[in-house]
């Protein structure tokens, strides 16, 4: 691809043109970017470090979200801050060592973390924030805090989970996995094709296997699963949610087939991806917003 994003905090920074990771941008510098029309909407990448099949790295999961979230500020022209590594991720934490090298966080340290940069790019002049993962446990502990950062400053808050799993109309005909398959699932066609786009060099496929899910050998034969949600198929219906651990659905951590993956197919679902959220962006930019409230609660040594 034409980024090789070797660290989310200095290579996806131009070394001449147009800077948009506020990281890499002066206090006066984001000033002077506030005042310019649109330019009021920030994404915030919330990334992951947790277990995924043997052949691709623990960081998957933050760099596609890294990999979308600078490709769709370059269409967009949008500010976006440093990637959150850690995400909501306590069913891959497994059995001992089984699960080595996943880091996570608590839903409320997770909340705590979100409302703590919500409120922060809002007191200084930010009124639309969207958060960008493309881990989908990161979306489990998030409603009550948007809503509540909404009803506290009328700012608009969304959280964009990038267009995978269940949600493929993007991607449906870049993915070759069946339905049977799984298409798009944990280190399956979809991530493994990514990986291979932006850093193959972390993608061991001698590692590799094909796997499907299944309900808890515990739940007994009446129960089935097709994919990576929280919920067990039972008498035909899907309407229950049962609190998993991945090891108990997932032998390998791998439900789908990665060995249909390709760096082409991880460069045009990257393009999609990015094109997708960039125009969410723009419509964004349109909402009638005005924010009431800019104070930040905790600022007592300075207030």
């Amino acid at each position: 691809m034409g980024h090789a994003y070797e660290s989310f905090y200095l290579h996806d920074v131009p070394e001449k043109g147009r800077k948009r990771n506020i990281l890499a941008l002066s206090f006066a510098e984001v000033a002077e970017r506030l005042k310019e029309p649109g330019q009021d909407v920030v994404m915030v990448p919330l990334g992951s470090t947790e277990k995924h099949g043997a052949h691709i790295p623990l960081g998957t999961d933050s760099y596609i979200t890294m990999t979308a979230v600078v490709m769709a500020s370059e269409m967009a022209d949008c500010l976006y801050t440093p990637l959150m590594p850690f995400g909501y991720s306590p069913h891959h934490m497994g059995r001992l060592h089984e699960g080595a090298g996943t880091i996570t966080l608590r839903a409320e340290t997770y909340r705590r973390i979100m409302h703590d940069i919500a409120l922060s790019l809002i007191f200084h002049g930010f009124n639309k924030i969207v958060f960008v993962s493309h881990h989908g446990s990161n979306t489990k502990p998030i409603d009550e805090l948007l809503r509540y950062l909404r009803y506290r400053t009328g700012g608009f808050f969304a959280f964009y989970k990038t267009p995978t799993e269940r949600e493929i109309n993007v991607l449906k005909d870049v993915l070759e996995n069946p339905p049977e398959e799984t298409p798009g699932w944990h280190s399956s066609e979809l991530e493994t094709s990514c990986v291979m786009a932006v850093h193959p060099g972390l993608v061991d496929m001698n590692r590799a296997v094909a796997d499907r899910a299944h309900a808890p050998h515990w739940m007994g034969p009446n129960f089935s699963k097709i994919d990576g949600t929280g919920t067990v198929n039972f008498q035909g219906s899907e309407n229950i949610w049962v609190p998993m651990e991945h090891h108990e659905y997932s032998d390998t951590a791998v439900i789908g087939n990665p060995f249909r993956a390709r760096a082409e197919k991880g460069e045009e679902i990257f393009k999609r991806m990015a094109r997708h959220l960039a125009d969410f962006i723009e419509e964004v930019r349109k909402f009638p917003v005005e924010v009431r409230n800019r104070d930040y609660p905790e600022r007592a040594w300075n207030p």
